[in-house]
């Protein structure tokens, strides 16, 4: 299984359940890595989804524990053991983790690549990802060239980003 998370200079994520920055040329590399995939998120990361609704051209799974939730078009687990049971049926190489705080920290362990968009900048946060550079189990395999936003385009005017790819050592 692989991820895929936006974080700031502290490895923040969100804040009171919105994403920290909403920039373009990082929602089109979500979708450029996750289109014609399976993606797999909370119940409340979907909440956040324009109507609440799945992302289209992929499969999306939710993981929640709420009684009968049941949104269009997803498959809904209540836990670890059924989400795995039923990613047997799929290529998890193919399989994206897309948040939040929650479902990250529960399916870190079974990722061997992580994409992360680094936002150069600290936003006031409540939802943290683990520092994949203070641990000993990832490594930095790729370093993309600084951009900075576009303020036509994006929430953050003039704020630098790099994409990194992690891999599992």
């Amino acid at each position: 299984m692989k991820l895929v998370v936006a974080v700031d200079k502290n490895w923040g994520i969100g804040y009171k359940g919105e994403l920290l920055a909403r920039v373009r040329a990082d929602l089109r590399y979500f979708q450029s890595l996750t289109k014609g995939n399976t993606v797999i998120l909370g119940s409340k990361t979907l909440a956040t989804f324009p109507g609440g609704r799945v992302l289209k051209d992929r499969t999306n799974i939710v993981l929640s524990r709420k009684d009968g939730y049941a949104p269009e078009g997803a498959i809904v687990v209540s836990s670890i053991d059924s989400l795995l049971k039923e990613l047997e049926s799929y290529d998890t190489d193919k399989v994206f983790v897309i948040g939040g705080a929650t479902v990250y920290e529960q399916l870190l362990p079974y990722c061997d690549t992580a994409y992360v968009t680094k936002f150069e900048k600290n936003f006031e946060s409540d939802a943290f990802f683990p520092n994949l550079d203070a641990s000993p189990d990832w490594e930095l395999l790729s370093l993309g060239e600084t951009q900075i936003t576009n303020p036509e385009t994006d929430t953050e005017p003039d704020m630098l980003f790099r994409f990194c790819t992690y891999k599992r050592k």
